[in-house]
């Protein structure tokens, strides 16, 4: 049964076949600035080198911790990884605050399933594991958005209790309870 865990060398080729997947569908191209979009570029065509690997892994640990340094406009946030034995299936990040940009666009809670897992309730599931998990980091209500034609990403939060508030060009906003 899949979980979510803290990032780990455990799924390293699975993650890496993952990144190539979202690489095809065109999620490394300019101007895709989501998590997913973000992690294609730099240094992901060195992840085969589990010592790279290995340090991807430990950045995205420290994410979590208020002191580590981050870009300008970056809250810490948790990584967290949707694996199934050593496959991994998806990621999720929970950031801990929200900025301007955040409130209107990005939301406490990001996620992607691997487009290969996609269309079997793990996008849902890994939501819903990750509300209790944003509920201990004081956040009651989490922001999750989705683009106003993303019909998956929009049953998966409605389908975690979301309410929708408004929409914000393209984005829909929900606030989403965290405890139930």
């Amino acid at each position: 049964m899949p979980e979510l865990v803290a990032p780990a060398m455990a799924v390293h080729r699975s993650y890496v076949e993952a990144m190539e997947e979202f690489r095809l569908e065109g999620r490394d191209c300019p101007g895709d600035d989501g998590g997913i979009g973000r992690k294609t570029g730099a240094d992901a065509a060195d992840w085969a080198d589990p010592d790279v690997f290995a340090r991807f892994v430990w950045s995205l640990r420290l994410q979590s911790v208020e002191t580590t340094p981050r870009p300008d406009g970056f809250v810490p946030s948790t990584a967290l990884w949707w694996v199934e034995e050593k496959e991994f299936l998806g990621a999720l990040s929970i950031r801990h605050r929200l900025t301007p940009w955040l409130l209107d666009v990005g939301g406490h809670i990001g996620y992607d399933v691997r487009p290969s897992a996609r269309r079997r309730g793990h996008g849902t599931a890994m939501l819903r594991a990750a509300l209790p998990v944003a509920a201990g980091l004081g956040i009651e209500r989490a922001l999750v958005t989705c683009d106003e034609d993303n019909e998956g990403s929009r049953r998966i939060i409605e389908k975690n209790g979301g309410v929708l508030e408004d929409r914000r060009g393209v984005k829909l906003r929900y606030w989403v309870p965290t405890a139930p």
